[in-house]
């Protein structure tokens, strides 16, 4: 198996976890946080085969889904292993997306067979289907004689569903071609070699957390940390002790880090080629800020899990990284839509899209959105932006959550982004409130350090200044925490109803 950085990966999962177990052996590949013990890339291999054999003794046919319902750990990553070297549609759900949508996931992937964590996460009972089996843990099935059957590039492998904010979550199918493009992606944005150790704070439930850090460590033969969440006090300490070279957060947990109490030390410091931020917009206030004080590049990237995570990312230092940009298009092409869906020429605002090989193969059972989500070969992502003439790509919002305030559109970043240059505001959204007199009007939810004694009128006057009377907000409430989904991207569509009329 060879990699390259001009064409994604051939083969399937399976082939390629037999190449690193081949060329890499007892090296360890997955390390955890909770002590339990690491995987070797052999060890992975022997044990994903044991599950995928347990499933066929038990019946399960290729193709089919198979629910993981687990928390970060050891048991999810042979869970998903197992299922991918099984030739099954590994159905990955969010514990954190409520019962109804869980309940509602499991049903629609007529999942036959679920892997289930601890009994405290989950009432099993409460959500699966009457006929659904729980599973074994996947790290005390042993080897049976079951002959897996063939896979092809093309063959559904992964089933995740979207946050379902405006309506039923989407089922997302990405075959075993689109699945190694995502691990591919950020692996050559971001030069990842079998010297690299990343660090995985994020839910693999999620396909920030799943695609880039899992399986750009399959992709790239590096080895990868996998930690239960994300700890701000512990963050650091975990960097050190794991020696890890990069790590893949949120802007959420980046704005936390800042106005946290603890630095790396030096030698984490160096040994830190870079962090990565995806998921929503970075405000440039909070990267400049973060950088200054713990001397960490922070590398702005965009994806979506209909793309297997990454599209953009900017380039590594020495290149040229354009703070309030997610960067350039890295493994597929980029272009802006107009209203027409034909691309547009540099500098011209539009709807973000993207064509290449990590791109969803469709909404599982779902033929109308699945069309509707494709111009051509483009596949459509709701975010508007422009390109500049250096490529890289600038996101004005999204075509959902845009303001329509008098008639004009605004853009919640740019307001987002006014009240992050203020110290205390650790996160911010700005959001739409029906309004008589101007058909929406403007409001504004943060959550502030500990102590700050910042008042609503100090940040308005704030936007006043950064984006003019027209766009600053009229009312701003104060919260501990903003609503957000299972990647940390605040959930700005929920902020309305929370803070009331």
């Amino acid at each position: 198996m060879k990699l390259s950085r001009d064409r994604s990966p051939e083969g399937t999962v399976r082939d390629w976890l037999g190449h690193r177990a081949e060329t890499q052996g007892d090296v360890d590949a997955y390390l955890f946080c909770d002590d339990s013990a690491p995987l070797s890339w052999t060890d992975l291999q022997s044990r994903a085969g044991h599950v995928a054999q347990h499933l066929i003794g038990l019946g399960a046919q290729k193709g089919e889904s198979i629910a993981i319902m687990m928390p970060n750990g050891r048991d999810a990553v042979l869970a998903l292993f197992g299922a991918l070297v099984g030739g099954y549609r590994a159905t990955i759900i969010n514990l954190a997306a409520g019962q109804d949508a869980i309940a509602y996931a499991l049903e629609h992937c007529e999942a036959r067979f679920a892997f289930v964590g601890d009994a405290q996460m989950i009432d099993f009972g409460a959500v699966a289907p009457a006929q659904m089996a729980r599973l074994p843990s996947p790290d005390v099935i042993g080897q049976s004689d079951a002959m897996l059957p063939d896979l092809e590039p093309d063959d559904h492998a992964l089933l995740m569903y979207t946050s379902g904010t405006t309506g039923r979550p989407k089922g997302v199918v990405h075959t075993h071609k689109s699945l190694l493009a995502g691990g591919w992606t950020p692996t050559i944005a971001h030069d990842l070699s079998r010297e690299d150790r990343g660090l995985c704070v994020l839910p693999i439930c999620h396909i920030n957390g799943l695609c880039v850090t899992v399986m750009g460590t399959l992709v790239s033969g590096g080895s990868l940390v996998i930690a239960p969440k994300f700890s701000a006090t512990r963050f650091w300490e975990t960097c050190r002790q794991s020696r890890v070279t990069w790590f893949s957060v949120v802007p959420t947990i980046i704005s936390h880090l800042l106005h946290g109490q603890t630095d790396p030390d030096a030698d984490t410091q160096d040994r830190l080629r870079f962090g990565r931020s995806a998921s929503s917009a970075l405000a440039p206030d909070v990267q400049t800020a973060f950088e200054s004080r713990f001397g960490v590049p922070i590398i702005e990237t965009m994806g979506l899990t209909e793309t297997a995570a990454q599209i953009l990312s900017n380039p590594l230092p020495p290149g040229v990284r354009k703070i309030g940009s997610p960067g350039k298009a890295f493994g597929n092409d980029v272009a802006i839509l107009s209203a027409g869906l034909t691309p547009l020429a540099p500098d011209h605002e539009g709807e973000i899209a993207v064509r290449g090989p990590n791109v969803m193969l469709e909404y599982l059972k779902n033929p109308e959105a699945t069309t509707a989500s494709f111009a051509g070969d483009w596949l459509r992502t709701g975010d508007l932006g422009k390109i500049d003439s250096d490529g890289y790509v600038y996101v004005t919002g999204r075509l959902k959550e845009l303001i329509i305030k008098g008639g004009e559109n605004v853009a919640p970043r740019e307001i987002d982004e006014a009240l992050y240059s203020h110290p205390d505001v650790i996160e911010a959204a700005a959001f739409a409130r029906p309004c008589e007199s101007y058909g929406e009007r403007i409001e504004a939810a943060v959550a502030v350090k500990s102590g700050s004694a910042l008042r609503a009128e100090d940040l308005i006057r704030l936007c006043v200044k950064r984006v003019g009377q027209f766009k600053a907000p009229d009312a701003v409430y104060f919260l501990e925490d903003l609503p957000k989904g299972p990647s940390g991207k605040i959930q700005r569509m929920k902020l309305a109803a929370i803070t009331g009329a």
